[in-house]
């Protein structure tokens, strides 16, 4: 007689709890969602299942359906967010280092930003009338106020305020000196500029000397509707040179009917010269010398999102507004209110406070060097040193300031230099003689124990590395 066992031994064994399938994970979220699961939720719900039967199997309780949900949900997010590019710690004694995302911007700027993605706002609606109104009016008030200029106009970057300026011309010629035909960034060239637009390019002077009358003939035959002024803010020119006075050449143009657009590139509120730099023209000095529009960038030297700011006779810039192309240059409503609160801080008068390009180009020496001795404070192989920082971000070429930060000995370099951009936040410097070098002027003040930790994690690395 065949024994029955193990049937009876079967029935006492407890089964082991399955993990529920990943379409009853799906459903629970559609339900959610009211939408059907991308591929990318797809692939998060096979992952969360996955671990939970792995779970399941070293003999951890079952989770119920709504946990698994939230964690694909979890999971998702984190995906989200590690696709932003990485944080990093500026060492490198740039100010507006462009590979790093140029100028940051103040918390006031970061704070309107945010509350202009999360809440609706009065974006093109009159307050008064309740009718659609102008765009988002706040940053052209700071510009208007900040330079004396009739009106003003915010657009994407740098670049597209002067591509809608040039465009004045129409199919006449726009006259700039040999000396300003430059490249202004990404490959982007003036003559390429002008010649997109629809103009004819009319060139002037010499690559070293260019003078008021040079223009004289061009503008006498009338051929020309524009003359461009291009400020060499990403490189300087000396020895045997020559340039033309400003106000002198606005008033020729003027004479023979032409605009005068002045391209400053950078731009700045501030005298430079009051914090050890060179001049560098600010728009109200341009158009107090004639200029019809002055254009410039809102980041770099104004300290703000990337946008492009034009400033000038009010007849102007509204042709520049009924412009097409104004429409498809631009700037979002998160940008424009990031815009209109780093003029603010301009116009209140705080940028040397609350500004960080101007908070570090206003640093002293002195405070450098007493935050670099307290960073170095029992660091092995790390030395306090002066420095020379650079404004960076085409602007101010070859100007710098001194400063202090740390020289770190090691038995390579270029690892350690590796080490510390591989970190978690990347730290970036340079190498001088032969030394790892970090500079603390661009490095904010609430970073300085974290560069330190980094320093230490990076030390070990690169000698584990060998």
């Amino acid at each position: 007689m065949r024994s029955r066992q193990p049937a009876i031994i079967d029935a006492m064994t407890p089964t082991r709890p399955r993990p529920p399938s990943v379409e009853r994970v799906l459903a629970l979220l559609r339900a959610r969602a009211g939408t059907r699961a991308p591929e990318a939720l797809v692939s998060a719900a096979r992952a969360a299942v996955g671990d939970e039967r792995r779970r399941l199997a070293a003999g951890d309780r079952p989770r119920p359906l709504e946990a698994l949900a939230d964690e694909v949900l979890a999971r998702l997010a984190a995906h989200v967010a590690d696709a932003f590019p990485s944080r990093a710690v500026n060492a490198t004694g740039v100010i507006v280092h462009t590979n790093l995302g140029r100028a940051p911007w103040p918390e006031a700027a970061i704070r309107a930003a945010e509350a202009a993605a999360r809440e609706p706002l009065l974006l093109e609606l009159d307050r008064e009338t309740g009718r659609r109104g102008r765009r988002y009016r706040v940053a052209e008030e700071h510009l208007v106020a900040l330079t004396g200029a009739e009106d003003a106009l915010v657009v994407g970057n740098g670049a597209a305020a002067l591509a809608l300026a040039v465009g004045l011309a129409g199919r006449k010629a726009v006259i700039v000196g040999r000396g300003e035909l430059v490249e202004i960034g990404g490959g982007v060239r003036i003559p390429e500029v002008v010649r997109r637009a629809g103009a004819r390019l009319v060139e002037v002077g010499t690559t070293n000397r260019t003078r008021v009358e040079d223009y004289e003939e061009p503008l006498r035959d009338g051929r020309a509707a524009i003359v461009l002024r291009v400020h060499p803010s990403n490189f300087a020119m000396a020895g045997f040179v020559e340039a033309p006075d400003p106000a002198e050449l606005a008033a020729l143009a003027h004479r023979h009917g032409a605009l005068v657009v002045d391209d400053l590139g950078s731009g700045a509120f501030l005298d430079t010269a009051a914090f050890g730099l060179a001049h560098e023209p600010t728009p109200a000095e341009r158009l107090a010398a004639g200029a019809d529009l002055v254009t410039f960038s809102g980041d770099k030297l104004v300290g703000g999102p990337q946008a492009g700011l034009v400033v000038g006779r009010a007849a102007l810039v509204a042709r520049l507004r009924r412009d097409p192309l104004a429409r498809a240059m631009r700037p979002d409503k998160a940008t424009l209110a990031a815009v209109a609160a780093t003029l603010g801080l301009h116009r209140a008068g705080l940028a040397t406070r609350e500004i960080p390009v101007w908070r570090m180009i206003a640093t002293t020496p002195g405070e450098l060097r007493a935050r670099a001795d307290a960073v170095a404070a029992g660091l092995s192989g790390a030395n306090v040193v002066p420095l020379r920082s650079a404004t960076g971000g085409g602007s101010l070429p070859g100007a710098t300031l001194p400063s202090f930060g740390l020289a770190l000995g090691a038995r390579s370099a270029d690892r350690l230099l590796v080490a510390l951009r591989r970190g978690d936040p990347a730290v970036v410097g340079r190498i001088e003689d032969g030394r790892v070098v970090l500079d603390l002027r661009t490095v904010e003040p609430r970073e300085d124990a974290e560069l330190r930790a980094a320093i230490e994690r990076a030390v070990v690395a690169a000698e584990g590395a060998r």
